[in-house]
């Protein structure tokens, strides 16, 4: 994996490892929302709501249009896709190995000691 597509993976996990920024992920999967319609649903500060926000920006999970005085977030579920490949390597790794392994109990059962 190059360098710099390591780098976006580690943003987006960490951007996802937060209870509060996956809650506003799920918030925008619907619809597009205000930064500040998106705060009032937590019970934390607008600046807390905007560290996360932002954090979610740097990993590409948000976007931010300026329309007049408002800032309006939106999905953008590209970098998820990134994150989701990576897990389903691992998820055919194991599997094969609970496949093996599976095999093994199986054909062993029935051999005498």
């Amino acid at each position: 994996m190059g360098e710099d597509k390591s780098a976006r993976l580690n943003e987006v996990f960490n951007a996802l490892c937060d209870p509060t920024r996956r809650a506003i992920l799920a918030r925008l999967t619907d619809t597009d929302a205000r930064v500040t319609d998106v705060a009032s649903e937590f019970p934390i500060s607008l600046n807390s709501v905007s560290k996360h926000i932002r954090m979610l920006e740097r990993a590409g999970l948000l976007r931010r249009s300026v329309v007049g005085r408002e800032h309006v977030l939106s999905l953008n579920a590209a970098p998820l896709a990134e994150a989701q490949a990576w897990i389903e390597k691992y998820r055919r790794f194991w599997e094969g190995r609970l496949a093996a392994l599976e095999h093994y109990v199986t054909n062993k059962k029935g051999k005498p000691k």
